[in-house]
């Protein structure tokens, strides 16, 4: 084999291996084994929402979020205002706060980046990034959960699950042990949300989901943490808990970041291992970001042996 040919295999190779790096995301996000409420909610099977983070400060849950892949989680804005990075604990596979947690991972944190167009006045561009101080270990009880593809779609109506540690009413604390609660809320379009809370109040950055007769919804202590939908077999994270009046009030659904608005700006700020993004339409169809990397390794494959016939 003279060197210009193994020159040409050592490419190959080295894009073979850059192409099954971008599907191992998508391999493990939003598939959690275990899986089978938040006012209204219930509590969580261990397991059940592997992804779910606790932000902690000085030993106390102040803040949800999501892992995203080994190193990276997404959550709110608005949570790390007046909080440093180098104070907060992050926790992972915790089904209660309180008590022994086998399955517990905890990490600190390296490095927090809010989203540049975060106004905190209008509530718009809510997002940010928060890198471990070291890659957690996937299992059963951790997995990342899989992100949105831009343009995707999540009509009035789909029913999507919201988690967290927060309040189970607007002055009610969650109870000891603070197992994590799941509440199943329908999502509501946005120009049906923004009659609710007044022109000009909800963006296409934002996506809304709760009961018109209220009673189930995400609250205090949920902020930064995931609203997910199950698209054929796979849970896709739709929002981030946002903000809203009060919890859980008729006509008032809470308001969630809109994921699928932002793949571009999570992909540029992380930049090896990206998150595993999903395209969601009204139909439900889902088709992977990885896909054109495994058609050129299928390609790559059928090319290699030309190529050695050729020399």
């Amino acid at each position: 084999m003279d060197i210009y040919l193994w020159k040409i295999v050592c490419v190959l190779c080295a894009l073979l291996l850059n192409a099954r790096g971008s599907l191992s995301q998508l391999d493990v996000c939003g598939q959690p084994p275990l899986n089978t409420k938040i006012v209204g909610g219930e509590n969580a099977v261990a397991g059940s929402w592997p992804w779910q983070v606790s932000f902690q400060f000085s030993g106390s849950h102040f803040c949800g979020g999501s892992l995203i892949n080994q190193n990276w989680v997404l959550s709110a804005a608005h949570c790390f205002q007046s909080y440093a990075a180098d104070s907060i604990t992050i926790l992972l596979g915790m089904q209660s706060l309180e008590g022994s947690n086998a399955n517990k991972q905890e990490r600190s944190t390296s490095n927090i980046i809010i989203h540049q167009g975060y106004d905190h006045n209008t509530n718009d561009n809510d997002i940010a990034l928060v890198q471990l101080s070291s890659s957690v270990a996937f299992g059963d009880y951790v997995l990342p959960v899989c992100l949105p593809e831009s343009n995707s779609s999540f009509p009035g109506g789909t029913n999507a699950w919201v988690t967290g540690w927060g309040r189970i009413g607007s002055s009610v604390n969650l109870p000891s042990p603070k197992t994590l609660q799941e509440v199943e809320v329908p999502i509501v379009n946005n120009s049906n949300c923004a009659n609710d809370y007044g022109a000009g109040s909800i963006t296409d950055n934002m996506m809304c989901a709760g009961l018109a007769q209220g009673g189930k919804d995400s609250c205090q202590g949920d902020s930064g943490g995931p609203l997910v939908v199950k698209v054929n077999g796979a849970w896709v994270q739709a929002g981030i808990v946002s903000f809203g009046k009060g919890c859980a009030l008729p006509n008032f659904p809470g308001v969630y970041t809109r994921v699928s608005q932002y793949q571009d700006w999570i992909n540029s700020m992380i930049s090896s291992n990206q998150t595993g993004f999903a395209k969601v339409t009204n139909s439900g169809y889902r088709s992977n970001s990885g896909f054109p990397n495994l058609l050129f390794l299928i390609l790559s494959f059928s090319i290699i042996p030309f190529l050695l016939s050729n020399f």
